[in-house]
């Protein structure tokens, strides 16, 4: 009898159970329409658990509050910072709400958003994620880089090597957004030459890359798609590589709230760069846990990823 392989698992939370445990709890029909009509708590209880279970978790935090302001209704922290005004977890994920709609709300928004956001800083003053709230909504709204670099410099000042954080700006960096290829090349670099040993911030060059493919593709898929394998072929391309094998993956580092997003970009990277055996070990930590991009790069970006993964990790088990 064939056994069918396991789905893929493509979903914002990753692998972070709680957090899809909450999202569940908050998605049903009933509730999304209702609004928690006849609910016995409060709609933002769970929320409230989720994030006191999180505590100064800062990298963890991040990534919850992230994914719950994009994935619940807005009326969840409307809610929650009416019942409970001056509530910093309230305020935080507030902020995240707002600075992620407002700029299609106009200036009004805007402003109130910026309003949110400092008004939780002040409720959680040792918190990075405020600060990062700010700097979502002013990538946004394509504030100047160097107006950028202060309110990212708040958020690493509170938690130094904090991995969402320097995503955040390698992305305000990208060509593809407000910044050049050397602004963002040249900060990948020096960060991940700076990192702690098993930080994965050693793992920037290879997304700062990525980030490189995607720009080259947008600029003329004609050639992205003749020579799409220059990128991986240069010689710093392999250097990058290393670095982040080295520095994170083979480092005895705890696993970080992101680190299937990590591993699905190093994965990429590793078959770009005809890398099979590196790949393998990266594949099976993987799993089943995909991520959209960076493998949206590709035609057919699920059937290409487990066709790597399966042809991979089937190979090194023979």
């Amino acid at each position: 009898m064939l056994r069918r392989r396991p789905s893929l698992l493509i979903r914002p939370e990753l692998d972070d159970e709680p957090l899809h445990t909450t999202l569940t709890e908050l998605r049903p029909a009933q509730q999304l329409h209702g609004l928690g009509a006849g609910r016995t708590r409060p709609l933002w209880e769970p929320v409230a658990d989720l994030l006191r279970a999180t505590g100064r978790d800062w990298d963890r935090r991040v990534h919850r509050v992230s994914v719950l302001a994009q994935s619940l209704p807005a009326v969840v922290s409307q809610r929650w910072a009416a019942d409970r005004p001056g509530d910093g977890d309230a305020l935080v994920l507030r902020a995240f709400v707002e600075a992620t709609r407002a700029p299609a709300e106009g200036h009004a928004a805007v402003r109130r958003a910026e309003q949110t956001c400092l008004l939780a800083a002040g409720a959680c003053p040792e918190d990075p994620a405020p600060w990062l709230a700010l700097l979502t909504l002013m990538y946004s709204c394509a504030v100047p880089v160097k107006d950028a670099v202060p309110v990212w410099t708040e958020a690493v000042n509170r938690a130094p090597w904090h991995r969402t954080a320097y995503h955040r700006l390698l992305r305000y960096l990208s060509p593809r957004a407000h910044g050049t290829v050397p602004d963002m090349m040249d900060f990948a670099w020096q960060a991940a030459a700076r990192a702690p040993h098993g930080s994965p911030v050693a793992l920037l060059p290879v997304a700062a890359r990525v980030e490189l493919t995607a720009h080259r593709q947008g600029e003329s898929p004609l050639a992205a798609a003749l020579g799409a394998s220059g990128t991986w072929n240069e010689p710093r391309a392999r250097q990058e590589i290393d670095v982040a094998l080295n520095g994170w993956f083979h480092a005895a580092a705890a696993s970080h709230a992101e680190a299937v997003t990590d591993l699905n970009v190093l994965a990429f990277a590793l078959t770009r760069a005809h890398l099979p055996d590196e790949a393998a070990p990266v594949f099976r930590r993987i799993g089943r846990h995909m991520t959209r991009h960076p493998w949206d790069l590709l035609p057919e970006p699920e059937r290409t990823f487990v066709y790597w993964r399966d042809r991979l990790t089937e190979r090194r088990r023979t």
